[in-house]
C-alpha cells in the first residue's frame, strides 16, 4: 500500500471514486437481470436495462488511481466494460444511468447504451463493444493532440488483457512509438477474456513484455491497490505529459463478475473467485485509510452518499422520457440522395 496520500484528503477522494463505481455497477447489475436472453436465461419485460451489460466490479482501483491525474482536456478511450472509466473521468452518474435505461436524457440520447457511453465534455471519447478497438482510436486522438500542439494534454487508453492478442494492440503501440505520441496505455489485466482464462492462450509474459518489445516503457502494478496505482500513474502521466512519449501501465486485477451481468461464470473455479475476493480493492483501501487515521464514520458517510446518489439516479432514469420515434433517423450516416446507411 502506498502511504504518501493523506487519509483525509486525496485518500478519501480515491475512496469516493471507487465506492461510486461499485454502487453504480451493483445497481446496474440488478436493473439488468432479465434484460437479455443469454447463458440459459430468457429476457423478461421487467428489466430496466436491456442488452448485454459488462461490469467492472472488482477493478475500481485502476480507473480511480489513473484518472485522478487527468485533466478535462485529456482524452480517454474505454472498453465494453467502461462504466468505471467514465465515472472516474468526471462524467455525470445520473446521465449514464439514463443512457443504460435507453432514455432520451442519456449521454447518447438512449441510443448507445452500456457499451457505447461517451461524454466529449469531459474528454471521454467512448466505450467500445469491439475488443481492442479503443487502441487505434486512442493513438489517433493522441496524434491529433500532437499535431494541434496541445502541449501537456494526453490520451489514456484502457484495454483488457484479452485485447493484447488482437491486431489493433500491436498496430496501436507501433503507431504510438513511431510517432512518439502522448498516450498512456493502461492494461486492466483481469485474467479473463470473456469466458476463457487469458493465461493459457497468451504466449510470453503478457502486455508488459510486448510493450517492451516495441520500445515502450512498461510498469506492472498491483491493480487492486488504489494507492500504488495512483502513485505509479502519477509518474507515468507526468512522463507522457512532459513529452516522454508513450508509456504502458500493466495493472493486475480480477474480474469478480461474469462476462456479462447475467453470466454466473460457472466455468470459473469457485476457489479462484474466493481468493480474489480476499484482495477486494475497496476493502483494502478502507483498511489502509483506517490504519492511517481516517475515521470509520467518514468512510461510512462516503459509502452512504454513493448509494444515495445511485438510488436517486435510478429514480431519475426510470422517470425520464423515452426518445421520440423520429430520433431513430438522427445520428445516422447518409452518403447523400436520401440513401441512409
Amino acid at each position: 500500500m502506498g502511504s504518501s496520500i493523506s487519509p483525509n484528503g486525496a485518500g478519501q477522494a480515491l475512496y469516493r471514486t471507487m465506492v461510486r463505481i461499485r454502487a453504480f455497477e451493483n445497481a446496474a447489475e440488478a436493473a439488468s437481470q432479465g434484460g437479455v436472453s443469454a447463458y440459459g436465461q430468457q429476457a423478461a419485460g421487467s428489466a430496466k436495462v436491456r442488452g448485454p451489460l459488462h461490469l467492472s466490479t472488482g477493478q475500481e482501483a485502476v480507473p480511480a488511481g489513473v484518472c485522478a491525474h487527468l485533466r478535462t482536456s485529456d482524452y480517454l478511450t474505454s472498453t465494453h466494460r467502461g462504466h468505471g472509466h467514465t465515472l472516474a473521468k468526471g462524467a455525470d452518474l445520473t446521465r449514464m444511468m439514463c443512457e443504460l435505461f435507453g432514455k432520451a436524457t442519456g449521454f447518447n440520447g438512449g441510443k448507445g447504451g452500456s457499451m457505447h457511453i461517451a461524454d466529449f465534455s469531459v474528454g471521454m471519447l467512448g466505450a467500445n463493444g469491439v475488443v481492442a478497438a479503443g487502441l487505434p482510436i486512442a493513438v489517433g486522438a493522441a496524434h491529433a493532440q500532437k499535431l494541434l500542439k496541445k502541449t501537456g494534454d494526453i490520451t489514456v487508453c484502457f484495454f483488457g488483457d484479452g485485447a493484447i492478442n488482437r491486431g489493433p494492440f500491436l498496430e496501436a503501440l507501433n503507431w504510438a512509438r513511431v510517432y512518439d505520441l502522448p498516450v498512456l496505455f493502461v492494461c486492466e489485466d483481469n485474467r479473463w477474456s470473456a469466458t476463457t482464462a487469458s493465461g493459457p492462450m497468451t504466449a510470453g509474459e503478457g502486455a508488459s513484455a510486448r510493450a517492451a518489445s516495441m520500445d515502450i516503457a512498461a510498469t506492472q502494478v498491483d491493480g487492486n491497490d488504489v494507492f500504488t496505482v495512483h502513485e505509479t500513474a502519477a509518474r507515468l502521466v507526468a512522463e507522457v505529459r512532459g513529452g516522454g512519449g508513450p508509456r504502458l501501465l500493466h495493472a493486475l486485477t480480477y474480474r469478480v463478475k461474469g462476462h456479462v451481468s447475467v453470466d454466473v461464470a460457472a466455468y470459473r473455479d469457485p476457489a479462484e473467485l474466493a481468493a480474489a475476493l480476499e484482495t477486494d480493492p475497496i476493502a483494502r483501501a478502507r483498511g489502509h485509510l483506517l490504519s492511517q487515521g481516517a475515521s470509520a464514520a467518514a468512510l461510512d458517510a462516503i459509502e452512504n452518499a454513493a448509494r444515495d446518489e445511485v438510488e436517486t439516479a435510478l429514480a431519475v432514469a426510470d422517470a425520464a422520457p423515452w426518445p421520440e420515434p423520429g430520433d431513430a433517423f438522427t445520428d445516422v450516416q447518409t452518403t447523400g440522395a436520401g440513401q441512409w446507411h
